[in-house]
């Protein structure tokens, strides 16, 4: 994230894309701001804005921020393009997701046509990854637990993020990887965050819903993806029941 010296804004605006809770604004300690202008794809939690753009059916956030340039005077530069596409693609795990429509594709084609960017040269960024992270997707694999009701979690701590040279977002962005496991219905990463002293928390479903349950442990999302933050391992065995429960309502029903 770039560094901003807020003592330099005056009556800013807060533009937030992408998160659906105050909780979950990274960066912004400090930021006087007069208004808030939300742009987002998840539901909206605590935030209260003048001007939201709220749309549950759009695959990704960067979608709709495409969406905005292409049907106004907004301009796009070959950077913008490339973040939008990149944001589109990894947002919808290159479109399997079940928010991806034909209007998704539709606005991808028009975002290709407009920037005539060299598209598949970007997914290099998305996807190579250095070998350690290879290592490290091996330990979550060989440590996740699948428990009776189909929900699969793993507790990552600090040590595990230094043995294998990984940093806090690295189980986040792993997460969608395990999405076509047959055993599982629901998965979740539950990494510490030292610095905070908290536990950060992925999750994933095939089925249950999740974002209701996130909700309840300083987080949110999507019905099926969502992330959450609690401060004590309690709270993580009380957050794993909870899920595990759910799984099994789903099962039964």
């Amino acid at each position: 994230m770039d560094k901003v010296n807020y003592e330099e804004l005056n009556n800013a605006l807060l533009i937030v894309v992408d998160v659906p809770n105050l909780a979950r604004v990274d960066g912004i300690e400090g930021l006087k701001y007069k208004d808030i202008m939300i742009i987002d794809h998840h539901p909206k939690e605590d935030i209260k804005a003048s001007f939201s753009w709220i749309d549950e059916k759009k695959s990704s956030a960067s979608q709709m921020v495409t969406e905005l340039i292409l049907n106004t005077k907004l301009k796009m530069n070959k950077k913008v393009a490339e973040n939008l596409f990149l944001g589109m693609v990894s947002d919808s795990e290159r479109f399997s997701l079940k928010n991806t429509t034909v209007e998704t594709i539709a606005t991808l084609k028009y975002l290709l046509e407009y920037s005539q960017i060299d598209f598949t040269s970007l997914y290099d960024v998305l996807y190579t990854r250095p070998f350690s992270e290879h290592k490290f997707i091996a330990f979550i694999t060989n440590n996740l637990v699948i428990d009776e009701n189909k929900l699969g979690y793993i507790k990552i701590s600090d040590e595990d993020l230094k043995a294998f040279n990984v940093d806090l977002a690295t189980p986040s962005n792993l997460i969608n990887g395990y999405n076509f496991i047959e055993e599982l219905l629901v998965w979740t990463f539950i990494t510490e965050d030292i610095k905070n002293n908290q536990y950060k928390i992925s999750i994933r479903s095939r089925g249950p819903i999740v974002n209701t349950i996130a909700s309840k442990y300083n987080g949110g999302g999507h019905k099926y993806a969502a992330g959450a933050r609690v401060n004590t391992m309690e709270e993580v065995d009380k957050f794993i029941k909870e899920l595990s429960d759910a799984c099994r309502e789903y099962e039964n029903k």
